[in-house]
């Protein structure tokens, strides 16, 4: 085999070989991704607990559930655009099923709750699960029922039919985390301290631990 021929042949093996990774990675992110839409109380808190979860790829603070297009965060929160503050969380179904999702979603609010959740009261923090088909609504069906036996309650959670999602403003988007100041009654502090103060003087996951127990997933003490 002449010099000439083994470098076609090897300069061939390159090209297949990159040509097959280039596959692979078109088809990494093509890969399909699903998304569940869940209402908790706070956005933040459902935000900042589901962005930890192994297989979730993106959670996205919005409203849903009302009448008003486009609404905007002052006008759900007065009352009367019929919205809840919710997430989409996209995920991956081969790393975590809808299930599942479902099932941490319970465990992180209070589902016994009809009137908001923890210190939030009002129409826009109550606790909802909207499905887009009718096999989202059987497994809510029996998420419910099985956070009901779980607790011994009755659940109050509806499941409701998934409408028009809205995002909510940018500076909600990742408020956990951010490093911008803003005035609290403790002073000038990073949207992410405010937060985690927030968290703990609404009593959020001090009602969780009281429901849930070691079955809570996302408790921050």
């Amino acid at each position: 085999m002449t010099r000439a021929l083994q470098d076609i042949k090897s300069l061939t093996l390159i090209v297949a070989i990159a040509f097959g990774l280039l596959i692979q990675c078109e088809s990494a992110r093509a890969a399909p991704t699903e998304t569940a839409i869940v209402a908790g109380g706070c956005f933040w808190c459902v935000e900042s607990d589901f962005e930890k979860v192994k297989g979730v790829k993106e959670v996205v603070s919005g409203f849903t559930g009302g009448t008003v297009k486009n609404p905007s965060y002052k006008q759900v929160v007065r009352g009367g655009t019929g919205h809840y503050e919710a997430v989409a969380i996209t995920y991956d179904p081969d790393q975590i099923s809808y299930d599942q999702i479902l099932r941490l979603f319970f465990r992180s609010v209070d589902p016994t709750d009809a009137g908001g959740q923890f210190c939030d009261r009002g129409d826009s923090y109550r606790t909802a699960i909207f499905v887009s088909n009718q096999a989202e609504k059987a497994a809510a069906e029996a998420a419910k029922a099985e956070a009901a036996n779980a607790l011994g309650r009755q659940i109050v959670t509806p499941i409701l039919s998934a409408g028009a999602f809205y995002k909510a403003e940018d500076y909600h988007q990742d408020y956990y985390r951010k490093s911008d100041l803003v005035i609290t009654r403790f002073g000038p502090k990073s949207k992410a301290e405010a937060y985690k103060r927030y968290r703990a003087a609404c009593g959020r996951d001090a009602r969780v631990k009281q429901l849930w127990g070691d079955a809570a997933p996302f408790l921050t003490h």
